[in-house]
């Protein structure tokens, strides 16, 4: 999930730079609260929102594999894992993918929150209590990069990339692989809110957010430009919202947009 709040500035993206943030304590504590916590203004955990989503737009065909990639802490893979004979769920973050195995072996989460300055919270969640206890055995979790992933990831039903593209340093190198990951007639599923940050990705890997020719380029534009050889858009984009909690007074409130591709061939 896309959760760094940082300015556009021109340092040199690294794998290291990335990868180092999504292993820092504040990163997990944002991430399992964001996945496993309560529901803040009223607005649907987006990990479950996004697992239900997948599921309905795959009504009436296969549900045997999916794949989901920056899984984080786990919470989508495991809601999938209830539609999905297998899932795989990947992150590049190593601290996240033991966090989700601890989970998936323990059959809860234990984490901490800060309040104010110094002070801190404890909470504990059952996957049980979220009915995903029966199913979550159904996961596999594993650490890799998305760009680069081991060619035995493949014939998935489902590939989900949530809040991912604007963090990956290669996103056109990412996408112009994905279909290999699907079978024919399976369904891609991206999810970002088009958050370019140099930080991460260099301007030039940039899928949209600038200005061609003098006119605007969105990434809605530049998606379906790089997936049209192997792919077709269903239905429309859906905006959906997440909050992710800093401290007990202050709150990100973003939208990703949420698009639906159909494998050709």
């Amino acid at each position: 999930m896309d959760i760094p709040i940082l300015s556009r500035s021109s340092k040199k993206p690294t794998m290291a730079a990335l990868y180092a943030h999504y292993c820092t304590d504040t990163a997990v504590a944002q991430y399992c609260d964001a996945h496993y916590g309560s529901d803040y203004f009223r607005v649907a955990n987006f990990p479950q929102k996004m697992g239900q989503l997948c599921a309905t737009a795959l009504t009436g065909k296969p549900q045997r594999r999916a794949l989901d990639l920056g899984c984080a802490v786990g919470r989508t893979s495991f809601e999938l894992a209830t539609h999905f004979d297998q899932v795989a769920g990947i992150d590049l973050s190593s601290r996240f993918i033991d966090i989700a195995r601890r989970i998936q072996k323990r059959g809860k989460i234990c984490y901490q929150l800060p309040e104010e300055g110094e002070i801190i919270s404890d909470h504990e969640v059952l996957l049980a209590d979220l009915n995903l206890a029966e199913t979550a055995s159904r996961v596999t979790f594993s650490q890799g990069n998305a760009s680069y992933l081991e060619a035995g990831f493949c014939d998935y039903d489902l590939v989900l990339a949530s809040n991912l593209i604007d963090r990956c340093p290669e996103p056109r190198k990412f996408l112009a692989g994905i279909h290999q990951r699907l079978v024919i007639g399976g369904l891609l599923v991206i999810a970002s809110p088009y958050n370019w940050l140099e930080h991460y990705t260099p301007r030039k890997q940039w899928l949209g957010g600038r200005f061609r020719a003098g006119t605007p380029f969105t990434t809605l534009e530049g998606l379906g430009k790089k997936l049209s050889k192997h792919f077709t858009m269903i239905g429309e984009p859906q905006e959906v919202e997440f909050v992710i909690r800093e401290t007990v007074r202050t709150f990100h409130h973003n939208i990703s947009q949420v698009t639906f591709w159909r494998r050709l061939h």
